[in-house]
């Protein structure tokens, strides 16, 4: 046990073998979310399996966002400190389901399945997807198709 005063920081399991540690990764997130370049070495986060979602958002957001992806893919799994694995796995999917690829949307929805509502993302703050573009059909268009003409 971690203490500071009478308020207990941290809980862990003691072991007595010899060179032995036990990490919480959640205990190291923020400090990695200031050094990125330390996700992939670092040796409290070496053993921590986490379901498939967080690995695909992990590679999605990196291809598109560079070292801003890797940033926030470490403030998603900060949520982890706050929310349930599932309940963020569930956001992430989400997430990858509405191709909204960023931390904003992955909390939106978490706390959306968390306080049952349904998501309202806006789209705006998500440039790299690609919008659809739906012209005004004209009437005689419409006429031609119906008659089987052609355009």
């Amino acid at each position: 046990m971690i203490a500071c005063g009478a308020d207990v920081i941290a809980r862990h399991p003691r072991s007595w073998e010899k060179e032995d540690y036990i990490y919480d990764p959640l205990h190291y997130l923020a400090l990695i979310e200031q050094k990125t370049n330390a996700l992939d070495q670092a040796a409290p986060l070496a053993d921590w399996e986490l379901p498939e979602a967080y690995i695909i958002l992990r590679r999605l957001m990196e291809a598109r966002m560079g070292k801003k992806g890797k940033r926030e893919f470490v403030q998603v799994l900060r949520l982890l400190e706050t929310f349930q694995i599932a309940d963020v796995e569930a956001g992430i999917q989400s997430a990858l389901d509405r191709g909204t690829i960023g931390f904003d949307a992955v909390k939106h929805l978490v706390l959306c399945r968390i306080e049952r509502r349904p998501p309202r993302l806006d789209l705006t703050v998500y440039p790299y997807l690609p919008r659809a573009y739906v012209a005004v059909t004209s009437p005689s268009d419409y006429m031609a198709l119906l008659s089987g003409g052609g355009l």
